[in-house]
Protein backbone atom coordinates (compact mmCIF):
# COMPACT_ATOMS: atom_id res chain seq x y z
CA UNK A 1 0.00 0.00 0.00
CA UNK A 2 1.47 3.41 -0.95
CA UNK A 3 2.37 5.87 1.77
CA UNK A 4 -0.36 8.42 2.54
CA UNK A 5 0.77 11.81 1.25
CA UNK A 6 -0.82 14.99 2.66
CA UNK A 7 -3.01 16.57 0.02
CA UNK A 8 -3.45 20.29 -0.78
CA UNK A 9 -6.90 21.48 -1.84
CA UNK A 10 -6.59 22.55 -5.51
CA UNK A 11 -7.18 26.15 -6.47
CA UNK A 12 -9.51 27.13 -9.31
CA UNK A 13 -8.16 29.15 -12.23
CA UNK A 14 -9.44 32.37 -10.65
CA UNK A 15 -7.70 31.48 -7.39
CA UNK A 16 -4.40 30.33 -8.90
CA UNK A 17 -2.49 33.35 -7.65
CA UNK A 18 -4.12 33.28 -4.21
CA UNK A 19 -3.82 31.00 -1.20
CA UNK A 20 -5.70 27.70 -1.82
CA UNK A 21 -8.90 27.19 0.13
CA UNK A 22 -8.41 25.49 3.49
CA UNK A 23 -10.69 22.51 4.11
CA UNK A 24 -11.50 22.00 7.80
CA UNK A 25 -14.87 20.25 7.43
CA UNK A 26 -13.93 16.57 7.36
CA UNK A 27 -16.73 15.78 9.82
CA UNK A 28 -19.23 16.86 7.14
CA UNK A 29 -17.62 14.72 4.45
CA UNK A 30 -14.23 13.48 3.36
CA UNK A 31 -12.80 13.53 -0.18
CA UNK A 32 -12.74 10.08 -1.74
CA UNK A 33 -9.23 8.67 -1.61
CA UNK A 34 -7.67 8.32 -5.07
CA UNK A 35 -7.02 4.61 -4.46
CA UNK A 36 -10.70 4.14 -3.65
CA UNK A 37 -11.68 5.93 -6.86
CA UNK A 38 -9.42 3.64 -8.87
CA UNK A 39 -11.10 0.54 -7.41
CA UNK A 40 -14.57 1.98 -8.07
CA UNK A 41 -13.80 2.72 -11.73
CA UNK A 42 -12.93 -0.95 -12.21
CA UNK A 43 -16.63 -1.73 -11.60
CA UNK A 44 -18.22 0.60 -14.16
CA UNK A 45 -17.32 0.16 -17.83
CA UNK A 46 -18.08 -2.58 -20.35
CA UNK A 47 -14.58 -3.96 -20.00
CA UNK A 48 -14.89 -3.95 -16.21
CA UNK A 49 -16.95 -5.74 -13.54
CA UNK A 50 -20.27 -4.04 -14.33
CA UNK A 51 -22.63 -6.99 -13.86
CA UNK A 52 -25.56 -7.18 -11.47
CA UNK A 53 -24.40 -9.00 -8.31
CA UNK A 54 -27.81 -10.72 -8.15
CA UNK A 55 -27.34 -12.26 -11.63
CA UNK A 56 -25.90 -15.54 -10.42
CA UNK A 57 -26.47 -17.46 -13.66
CA UNK A 58 -23.52 -15.95 -15.58
CA UNK A 59 -19.93 -14.85 -15.05
CA UNK A 60 -20.66 -11.11 -15.20
CA UNK A 61 -22.93 -11.28 -12.17
CA UNK A 62 -20.73 -13.81 -10.39
CA UNK A 63 -17.68 -11.55 -10.65
CA UNK A 64 -19.67 -8.60 -9.32
CA UNK A 65 -21.00 -10.75 -6.49
CA UNK A 66 -17.45 -11.75 -5.56
CA UNK A 67 -16.42 -8.09 -5.32
CA UNK A 68 -19.45 -7.28 -3.17
CA UNK A 69 -18.65 -10.10 -0.77
CA UNK A 70 -15.00 -9.11 -0.67
CA UNK A 71 -16.01 -5.59 0.33
CA UNK A 72 -18.37 -6.99 2.96
CA UNK A 73 -15.39 -8.83 4.42
CA UNK A 74 -13.33 -5.61 4.45
CA UNK A 75 -16.02 -3.68 6.33
CA UNK A 76 -16.43 -6.54 8.80
CA UNK A 77 -12.68 -6.73 9.43
CA UNK A 78 -12.45 -3.06 10.46
CA UNK A 79 -14.95 -3.64 13.30
CA UNK A 80 -14.15 -7.32 14.03
CA UNK A 81 -17.51 -8.67 12.93
CA UNK A 82 -18.52 -11.54 10.65
CA UNK A 83 -19.22 -10.63 7.01
CA UNK A 84 -22.73 -12.10 7.18
CA UNK A 85 -23.54 -9.57 9.93
CA UNK A 86 -23.06 -6.62 7.54
CA UNK A 87 -26.08 -5.40 5.54
CA UNK A 88 -25.56 -2.79 2.80
CA UNK A 89 -27.60 0.42 2.91
CA UNK A 90 -27.45 3.82 1.21
CA UNK A 91 -25.68 5.39 4.20
CA UNK A 92 -25.81 5.87 7.95
CA UNK A 93 -29.17 7.65 7.76
CA UNK A 94 -30.82 4.60 6.23
CA UNK A 95 -28.93 2.32 8.61
CA UNK A 96 -30.29 4.29 11.57
CA UNK A 97 -33.81 4.13 10.16
CA UNK A 98 -33.56 0.39 9.58
CA UNK A 99 -32.20 -0.21 13.08
CA UNK A 100 -34.66 1.95 15.00
CA UNK A 101 -37.84 1.53 12.96
CA UNK A 102 -36.94 -2.06 12.17
CA UNK A 103 -36.69 -3.09 15.83
CA UNK A 104 -39.67 -1.03 16.98
CA UNK A 105 -42.05 -2.10 14.23
CA UNK A 106 -41.06 -5.76 14.46
CA UNK A 107 -42.63 -5.79 17.93
CA UNK A 108 -46.04 -5.83 16.28
CA UNK A 109 -47.59 -3.08 18.41
CA UNK A 110 -46.55 0.55 19.04
CA UNK A 111 -45.78 0.22 22.72
CA UNK A 112 -42.59 0.17 24.75
CA UNK A 113 -39.78 2.51 25.73
CA UNK A 114 -36.67 3.67 23.84
CA UNK A 115 -33.72 5.61 25.30
CA UNK A 116 -31.52 7.95 23.29
CA UNK A 117 -29.90 11.33 23.93
CA UNK A 118 -30.27 15.01 23.18
CA UNK A 119 -26.94 14.94 21.33
CA UNK A 120 -27.84 12.52 18.56
CA UNK A 121 -27.71 13.22 14.84
CA UNK A 122 -30.98 14.24 13.17
CA UNK A 123 -31.03 10.87 11.42
CA UNK A 124 -31.70 9.35 14.85
CA UNK A 125 -33.72 12.16 16.44
CA UNK A 126 -36.13 12.56 13.53
CA UNK A 127 -36.56 8.80 13.24
CA UNK A 128 -37.38 8.57 16.95
CA UNK A 129 -39.83 11.44 16.49
CA UNK A 130 -41.65 9.34 13.90
CA UNK A 131 -41.79 6.41 16.32
CA UNK A 132 -43.13 8.66 19.08
CA UNK A 133 -45.91 9.66 16.72
CA UNK A 134 -46.78 5.99 16.33
CA UNK A 135 -47.11 5.52 20.09
CA UNK A 136 -43.66 4.54 21.32
CA UNK A 137 -42.23 6.32 24.38
CA UNK A 138 -38.77 7.91 24.06
CA UNK A 139 -36.47 9.36 26.72
CA UNK A 140 -33.72 11.73 25.56
CA UNK A 141 -30.81 11.73 28.02
CA UNK A 142 -29.17 15.08 28.80
CA UNK A 143 -25.37 15.29 28.67
CA UNK A 144 -23.18 16.29 31.60
CA UNK A 145 -21.21 19.55 31.50
CA UNK A 146 -18.50 17.91 29.39
CA UNK A 147 -20.96 16.70 26.77
CA UNK A 148 -20.95 13.06 27.90
CA UNK A 149 -23.89 10.69 28.11
CA UNK A 150 -23.04 8.71 31.23
CA UNK A 151 -23.87 5.16 32.29
CA UNK A 152 -25.44 6.66 35.43
CA UNK A 153 -27.87 8.72 33.34
CA UNK A 154 -28.84 5.61 31.41
CA UNK A 155 -29.45 3.59 34.58
CA UNK A 156 -31.78 6.26 35.91
CA UNK A 157 -33.80 6.26 32.67
CA UNK A 158 -34.24 2.50 32.27
CA UNK A 159 -37.79 1.18 32.66
CA UNK A 160 -39.29 -2.26 32.74
CA UNK A 161 -40.55 -1.76 29.18
CA UNK A 162 -37.28 -0.36 27.74
CA UNK A 163 -36.51 -2.50 24.68
CA UNK A 164 -33.99 -0.35 22.76
CA UNK A 165 -31.18 2.12 23.49
CA UNK A 166 -29.60 4.22 20.72
CA UNK A 167 -26.47 6.35 21.24
CA UNK A 168 -23.70 7.62 18.95
CA UNK A 169 -20.12 6.53 19.54
CA UNK A 170 -18.50 9.81 18.42
CA UNK A 171 -20.44 13.06 18.52
CA UNK A 172 -20.39 14.69 15.10
CA UNK A 173 -20.15 18.26 16.45
CA UNK A 174 -18.01 17.88 19.57
CA UNK A 175 -15.86 14.86 18.78
CA UNK A 176 -16.59 13.46 22.25
CA UNK A 177 -16.73 9.72 22.87
CA UNK A 178 -19.56 7.77 24.48
CA UNK A 179 -18.60 4.94 26.82
CA UNK A 180 -20.42 2.27 24.81
CA UNK A 181 -18.46 -0.45 26.60
CA UNK A 182 -19.98 0.31 30.02
CA UNK A 183 -23.36 1.32 28.60
CA UNK A 184 -23.55 -1.82 26.47
CA UNK A 185 -23.12 -4.04 29.52
CA UNK A 186 -25.96 -2.23 31.30
CA UNK A 187 -28.25 -2.55 28.29
CA UNK A 188 -27.41 -6.23 27.92
CA UNK A 189 -28.18 -6.90 31.59
CA UNK A 190 -31.55 -5.20 31.07
CA UNK A 191 -32.21 -7.55 28.11
CA UNK A 192 -32.73 -4.62 25.70
CA UNK A 193 -31.04 -4.08 22.33
CA UNK A 194 -28.25 -1.53 21.92
CA UNK A 195 -27.85 0.46 18.69
CA UNK A 196 -24.78 2.62 18.09
CA UNK A 197 -24.39 5.24 15.35
CA UNK A 198 -20.70 4.92 14.40
CA UNK A 199 -20.70 7.14 11.30
CA UNK A 200 -18.05 9.46 12.77
CA UNK A 201 -16.03 6.71 14.43
CA UNK A 202 -14.65 4.39 11.74
CA UNK A 203 -10.94 4.83 11.25
CA UNK A 204 -10.76 7.16 14.25
CA UNK A 205 -11.35 4.80 17.18
CA UNK A 206 -10.92 1.06 17.60
CA UNK A 207 -14.16 -0.94 17.34
CA UNK A 208 -14.31 -4.59 18.37
CA UNK A 209 -17.84 -5.95 17.98
CA UNK A 210 -16.84 -9.37 19.21
CA UNK A 211 -16.04 -7.79 22.58
CA UNK A 212 -18.60 -4.96 22.83
CA UNK A 213 -22.19 -5.57 23.92
CA UNK A 214 -23.56 -3.84 20.82
CA UNK A 215 -26.39 -5.35 18.80
CA UNK A 216 -26.70 -2.89 15.92
CA UNK A 217 -24.16 -0.41 14.51
CA UNK A 218 -24.52 2.09 11.66
CA UNK A 219 -21.70 2.98 9.24
CA UNK A 220 -21.17 5.48 6.43
CA UNK A 221 -18.51 5.41 3.70
CA UNK A 222 -18.24 9.12 3.00
CA UNK A 223 -16.97 9.95 6.50
CA UNK A 224 -14.06 7.55 5.93
CA UNK A 225 -12.71 8.63 2.50
CA UNK A 226 -15.21 6.51 0.61
CA UNK A 227 -18.08 7.50 -1.72
CA UNK A 228 -21.38 9.07 -0.73
CA UNK A 229 -24.55 7.03 -1.09
CA UNK A 230 -23.33 3.81 0.54
CA UNK A 231 -23.32 2.59 4.13
CA UNK A 232 -23.94 -0.51 6.18
CA UNK A 233 -25.69 -1.81 9.27
CA UNK A 234 -24.10 -4.38 11.55
CA UNK A 235 -26.70 -6.81 12.93
CA UNK A 236 -25.49 -8.88 15.87
CA UNK A 237 -26.82 -12.27 16.87
CA UNK A 238 -29.21 -10.88 19.51
CA UNK A 239 -30.86 -8.65 16.89
CA UNK A 240 -31.28 -11.38 14.26
CA UNK A 241 -34.93 -11.86 13.40
CA UNK A 242 -35.91 -8.73 15.35
CA UNK A 243 -35.88 -6.20 12.50
CA UNK A 244 -38.66 -5.36 10.07
CA UNK A 245 -37.47 -4.36 6.59
CA UNK A 246 -38.12 -0.76 5.56
CA UNK A 247 -37.49 -1.15 1.82
CA UNK A 248 -39.23 -3.99 -0.04
CA UNK A 249 -38.93 -5.42 -3.52
CA UNK A 250 -36.65 -8.34 -4.30
CA UNK A 251 -35.57 -9.61 -0.93
CA UNK A 252 -31.93 -8.56 -1.24
CA UNK A 253 -29.61 -8.49 1.79
CA UNK A 254 -31.32 -11.34 3.65
CA UNK A 255 -34.68 -9.69 3.01
CA UNK A 256 -33.76 -6.65 5.08
CA UNK A 257 -32.89 -4.16 2.32
CA UNK A 258 -34.17 -4.69 -1.21
CA UNK A 259 -32.61 -3.02 -4.24
CA UNK A 260 -29.93 -3.74 -6.82
CA UNK A 261 -26.55 -3.50 -5.12
CA UNK A 262 -24.29 -0.67 -6.37
CA UNK A 263 -21.11 -2.67 -6.89
CA UNK A 264 -18.85 0.35 -7.47
CA UNK A 265 -20.00 2.10 -4.30
CA UNK A 266 -19.79 -1.06 -2.21
CA UNK A 267 -16.29 -1.79 -3.49
CA UNK A 268 -15.38 1.83 -2.70
CA UNK A 269 -16.62 1.47 0.87
CA UNK A 270 -14.76 -1.79 1.30
CA UNK A 271 -11.50 -0.31 0.03
CA UNK A 272 -11.93 2.80 2.21
CA UNK A 273 -12.51 0.69 5.32
CA UNK A 274 -9.54 -1.54 4.48
CA UNK A 275 -7.33 1.55 4.23
CA UNK A 276 -8.74 2.86 7.51
CA UNK A 277 -7.83 -0.42 9.17
CA UNK A 278 -4.26 -0.31 7.83
CA UNK A 279 -3.54 3.34 8.61
CA UNK A 280 -5.70 4.02 11.68
CA UNK A 281 -2.91 4.22 14.24
CA UNK A 282 -0.57 6.40 12.17
CA UNK A 283 -3.42 8.72 11.18
CA UNK A 284 -4.52 9.14 14.80
CA UNK A 285 -0.98 10.05 15.82
CA UNK A 286 -0.53 12.55 13.00
CA UNK A 287 -3.94 14.21 13.45
CA UNK A 288 -3.44 14.36 17.24
CA UNK A 289 -0.23 16.29 16.64
CA UNK A 290 -2.03 18.65 14.27
CA UNK A 291 -4.78 19.26 16.81
CA UNK A 292 -2.25 20.11 19.51
CA UNK A 293 -0.47 22.44 17.10
CA UNK A 294 -3.80 24.16 16.34
CA UNK A 295 -4.74 24.50 20.01
CA UNK A 296 -1.31 25.91 20.82
CA UNK A 297 -1.71 28.47 18.04
CA UNK A 298 -5.13 29.50 19.35
CA UNK A 299 -4.03 29.74 23.00
CA UNK A 300 -4.93 33.01 24.67
CA UNK A 301 -7.80 33.84 22.33
CA UNK A 302 -11.24 34.67 23.80
CA UNK A 303 -12.76 31.26 23.03
CA UNK A 304 -14.25 28.29 24.88
CA UNK A 305 -13.61 24.70 23.79
CA UNK A 306 -16.82 22.67 23.93
CA UNK A 307 -16.86 19.09 25.14
CA UNK A 308 -14.45 16.95 27.10
CA UNK A 309 -10.79 17.78 26.35
CA UNK A 310 -9.48 14.24 26.94
CA UNK A 311 -12.28 11.79 26.06
CA UNK A 312 -12.52 12.71 22.38
CA UNK A 313 -11.18 11.96 18.92
CA UNK A 314 -8.43 14.32 17.73
CA UNK A 315 -10.20 15.16 14.47
CA UNK A 316 -12.95 17.49 15.71
CA UNK A 317 -12.79 20.76 17.63
CA UNK A 318 -15.79 22.90 18.66
CA UNK A 319 -14.96 26.52 19.55
CA UNK A 320 -17.22 29.26 20.89
CA UNK A 321 -15.75 32.79 20.70
CA UNK A 322 -16.80 35.24 23.41
CA UNK A 323 -18.18 37.66 20.83
CA UNK A 324 -19.33 37.82 17.21
CA UNK A 325 -16.64 37.71 14.54
CA UNK A 326 -16.34 37.35 10.79
CA UNK A 327 -14.27 34.88 8.79
CA UNK A 328 -13.73 35.14 5.04
CA UNK A 329 -14.13 32.39 2.45
CA UNK A 330 -10.57 31.15 2.77
CA UNK A 331 -11.49 28.71 5.55
CA UNK A 332 -14.07 25.97 4.94
CA UNK A 333 -15.64 24.91 8.24
CA UNK A 334 -19.04 24.40 9.85
CA UNK A 335 -21.03 26.10 12.55
CA UNK A 336 -23.01 22.90 13.18
CA UNK A 337 -23.52 19.52 11.53
CA UNK A 338 -23.99 19.55 7.75
CA UNK A 339 -27.56 18.28 8.08
CA UNK A 340 -28.46 21.23 10.34
CA UNK A 341 -26.63 24.03 8.55
CA UNK A 342 -29.39 24.88 6.06
CA UNK A 343 -31.86 25.75 8.84
CA UNK A 344 -29.76 28.60 10.31
CA UNK A 345 -30.98 27.49 13.73
CA UNK A 346 -28.72 27.08 16.76
CA UNK A 347 -27.23 23.62 17.11
CA UNK A 348 -29.36 21.35 19.29
CA UNK A 349 -26.12 19.74 20.52
CA UNK A 350 -24.74 23.04 21.79
CA UNK A 351 -28.07 24.02 23.33
CA UNK A 352 -28.03 20.69 25.17
CA UNK A 353 -24.65 21.76 26.59
CA UNK A 354 -26.44 24.81 28.05
CA UNK A 355 -24.99 27.32 25.60
CA UNK A 356 -27.18 30.33 24.92
CA UNK A 357 -28.61 30.52 21.36
CA UNK A 358 -26.36 33.48 20.57
CA UNK A 359 -23.31 31.48 21.70
CA UNK A 360 -24.35 28.44 19.70
CA UNK A 361 -24.84 30.52 16.56
CA UNK A 362 -21.29 31.87 16.64
CA UNK A 363 -19.68 28.52 17.45
CA UNK A 364 -17.42 26.99 14.79
CA UNK A 365 -16.49 23.37 14.21
CA UNK A 366 -13.04 22.65 12.84
CA UNK A 367 -12.45 19.07 11.70
CA UNK A 368 -9.13 17.68 10.54
CA UNK A 369 -8.49 14.73 8.29
CA UNK A 370 -6.16 12.61 6.21
CA UNK A 371 -4.99 15.44 3.99
CA UNK A 372 -4.64 18.19 6.59
CA UNK A 373 -1.13 19.64 6.85
CA UNK A 374 0.84 21.70 9.35
CA UNK A 375 0.86 24.58 6.87
CA UNK A 376 -2.95 24.49 6.66
CA UNK A 377 -3.27 24.37 10.45
CA UNK A 378 -0.98 27.36 10.85
CA UNK A 379 -2.87 29.34 8.21
CA UNK A 380 -6.26 28.48 9.74
CA UNK A 381 -5.06 29.57 13.18
CA UNK A 382 -3.79 32.82 11.69
CA UNK A 383 -7.16 33.54 10.06
CA UNK A 384 -9.08 32.81 13.27
CA UNK A 385 -6.67 34.87 15.36
CA UNK A 386 -7.01 37.81 12.95
CA UNK A 387 -10.81 37.57 12.98
CA UNK A 388 -10.91 37.60 16.78
CA UNK A 389 -8.48 40.47 17.27
CA UNK A 390 -11.21 43.09 16.84
CA UNK A 391 -14.82 42.22 17.83
CA UNK A 392 -17.47 42.70 15.15
CA UNK A 393 -19.78 45.55 16.28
Amino acid sequence: MPRIIPWIWPATTAESNAEPALYFDYAATTPVDERVIARMIECLGKADTFGNPASSSHAFGQRAKALVEGARQQVAELVNARPEQIVWTSGATESNNLALKGVAQARGKPTGHIISSQLEHKAVLDTLGQLEGQGFSVTYLAPDQDGAITPQALCQALRADTFLVSLMLVNNELGTLTDIDAIGRIVREHDALFHVDAAQATGKVSIDLKRLDVDLMSFSAHKTYGPKGIGALYIGSRAEGKLQAQIHGGGHELGLRSGTLATHQIVGMGEAFAMAREHAESERERISALRERLLKSLAGLPITINGNRTNHIPNTLSLTPYYDFALGNELALSSTSACNSASNEPSHVLLALRLRPSEALRTIRLSLGRYSTEREVDRAAQLIRSALTIPVP
